[in-house]
């Protein structure tokens, strides 16, 4: 049973890999997730400068969807070099670095500088909802403005295939997926959380979060993200990787995601769920799988429920 993906020339051992915001801090939580089973690493996002992120309490969670308000907190590139560094030096499974920004020519910057420490992919965030308060709408949101910058992270990423993280909270996500491809985008990752959502304290009669309102994760979710995937990866015809993310916890729900068009998928607040060993336990899950349904290669698995259409990227 073969579950290895190659993406853009690089080799995942097998599909799953640590999505952007948990436990991606440094060098050696990376490890700690690698050897636990994953199959790829996406650090938090990275900022231009240092970025404070918002106050506690910022992240509540029910069995079904985790609302995070916390605000992208980041110790800037100094910081991450160190940890590349350290990673870096006994790599054993590919790293994604994601990054943000709050204007067009800071995304630049922050490509540039994040491209020299040599990830395997950048992972570009233009996309979180619950920093709205603080740098107004996501470029996700607007066609131009996410090809702009598109654009500029890959006149700054060298060689680095450059995926775009997409919102689900939009009306197309298709459209808006291929204005990144016709920029330059070599992948995305599909989906950042949706909302913002709140939840009350019936108590005090206030938001739970300091921010008031978050970025809805978790099993919920699943739906949406299946949905943006398909519309993804149907409107570019399956020619570009697609990274899916949302509500993930189980091999069944990898196995759903690739069907719809994933190469490869995020596992995110299932850590918390099911222990960082939740990596070993789906990647199990899929041999059984795949085992018991005479699948020999897991990648034949993409894009398999989709029907495809002659694509609008050129």
């Amino acid at each position: 049973m073969n579950l290895t993906q190659t993406v853009l020339g690089v080799e995942f051992a097998n599909p799953t890999v640590l999505a952007s915001g948990i436990m991606g801090i440094s060098a050696s939580s990376w490890r700690y997730v690698q050897t636990n089973g994953a199959g790829g690493i996406t650090t938090k996002s990275i900022w231009p400068r240092k970025h404070e992120g918002h106050a506690n309490p910022s992240v509540i969670s029910t069995e079904m969807w985790t609302l995070n308000a916390v605000g992208l907190p980041d110790a800037g590139p100094e910081k991450a070099a160190e940890e590349f560094a350290l990673y870096l030096a006994d790599k054993k499974v590919p790293l994604i670095a994601s990054i943000v920004a709050d204007t067009i020519d800071q995304f630049g910057e922050v490509a540039k500088k994040i491209a020299a420490l040599s990830p395997d992919f950048l992972e570009v965030n233009i996309s979180c909802p619950n920093v709205e308060d603080e740098l107004g709408r996501p470029f996700a949101y607007d066609a131009k403005l996410a090809a702009k910058v598109t654009k500029i992270v890959k006149k700054n990423a060298g060689n680095i295939p450059v995926f775009i993280k997409l919102s689900p909270n939009v009306e197309d996500i298709a459209a808006i997926a291929i204005a990144c491809a016709r920029a330059g985008a070599d992948g995305f990752t599909l989906i950042n959380t949706v909302g913002p959502g709140m939840a009350i304290d019936l108590r005090s009669r206030m938001p739970i979060l300091a921010n008031a309102v978050g970025g809805m994760s978790g099993p919920a979710i699943k739906p949406i993200a299946i949905r943006c995937i398909a519309d993804v990866y149907r409107a570019t015809d399956g020619k570009l990787p697609i990274i899916g993310v949302g509500g993930v916890s189980s091999g069944e729900d990898v196995l759903e995601m690739m069907l719809a068009g994933a190469t490869l998928v995020g596992i995110g607040t299932a850590v918390w769920e099911r222990g960082i060993d939740v990596f070993s336990k789906i990647v199990d899950e899929l041999q059984v799988w795949c085992t018991m349904e005479g699948i020999q290669n897991i990648s034949e698995m993409v894009g398999g429920a989709i029907t495809k259409h002659s694509s609008s990227v050129q």
